[in-house]
């Protein structure tokens, strides 16, 4: 066997390597999207199926975490907390049982982004239009901004004497890296059809008309966040505006500035809405039903987020330059 055919054969061993090893890639990378679509398609199913009960009740619906999409693009995990497509499906799965006769919102949200948190309180609107029956707040550790937002659907709203709540305002965060990209030598390059089309970009600073156009679109939202309030407590816009500074409030103080109704325990706030109600019901909150898998999931996630996973989430959540309706309480 001469050298040429010795060459022949080894590039021809080095092509097969190299297709069976791109096949394997490739079949691993779709058997990993398969996986992770059969894994949502299952939770899907699982968090679809909430078995209403068959004698009168009231729903309890929970806003427990940020009110902000669900995603799992980038994960196979789901996370914890208030999920918004599942809360939506439950208000519309209680409008079309005979047998609910109300819905009591329980809210224990900083808030959250603009879109998803007035999404919420149109669906709540439409329950009551559409049923003619009642809706309640009941405000735990806080209901702050958002929270605050979609509470306003509610034709009570209680809290417990040590919560938080108010935050009546807009956020909009961006980030700007800029100065440290200069200390580094590294520049940003941009190729954009008009001057602010670049604008947010953490490369770039913002200019003094970029910050007339972002402050734009958090004044209209706030202008919609004044009138939500003004049409949910009864007040003048007026009345709304000097209070509705950004500032949180406990329970006694919203009180005072008649933002809500009473201050009370979880307990009272149902056996007052169920004496109002008349009858005998019941109080239905759906139990979580992935459970396993989201607790499960969740952990796994803990275990296997690096530092710069946790940091890249935060900054997403709370740099996204989505205005918010949102408060960092602390709590």
């Amino acid at each position: 066997m001469n050298k040429k055919q010795i060459a022949g054969l080894v590039a021809a061993a080095f092509v097969f390597v190299f297709i069976c090893s791109a096949n394997l890639l490739v079949k691993n990378a779709a058997q990993e999207q398969s996986k992770k679509a059969l894994a949502q398609s299952v939770l899907d199913s699982v968090e679809s199926q909430v078995q209403l009960p068959s004698e009168p009740f009231v729903g309890v619906v929970k806003v427990d975490g940020t009110i902000m999409k669900t995603t799992s693009s980038s994960s196979l995990f789901p996370t914890e907390g208030y999920n918004h497509d599942k809360t939506l499906k439950l208000i519309d799965q209680l409008q079309e049982s005979g047998n609910n006769r109300g819905i009591l919102l329980y809210v224990n949200t900083p808030g959250g982004s603009v879109y998803e948190t007035d999404e919420l309180y149109q669906r709540l609107l439409k329950y009551k239009k559409d049923t003619g029956r009642p809706v309640w707040t009941y405000m735990a550790n806080e209901a702050c901004s958002g929270g605050y937002y979609v509470s306003m659907a509610s034709d009570k709203i209680y809290a417990n004497r040590n919560t938080w709540t108010g935050s009546i305002g807009v956020i909009l965060s961006l980030s700007n890296y800029k100065g440290l990209m200069d200390k580094l030598g590294v520049d940003t390059i941009l190729f954009t059809s008009g001057p602010n089309k670049s604008m947010g970009n953490p490369g770039v600073d913002v200019t003094n008309e970029q910050k007339t156009i972002f402050q734009g679109l958090v004044d209209e939202s706030y202008e919609q966040f004044v009138g939500i309030v003004a049409q949910g407590r009864k007040m003048s816009v007026d009345t709304v505006k000097p209070i509705a500074d950004g500032r949180i409030y406990t329970a006694q103080q919203a009180l005072d500035l008649k933002l809500i109704d009473g201050i009370q325990n979880y307990e009272d706030t149902q056996a007052q809405m169920k004496k109002e109600l008349g009858g005998e019901v019941t109080f239905f909150t759906p139990k979580s039903s992935e459970f396993n898998l989201n607790s499960l999931f969740s952990m796994a996630k803990s275990y296997t987020s690096t530092d710069a996973d946790k940091i890249k989430e935060l900054l997403e959540s709370q740099e996204s330059g989505v205005p918010m309706y949102y408060a960092v309480t602390g709590k």
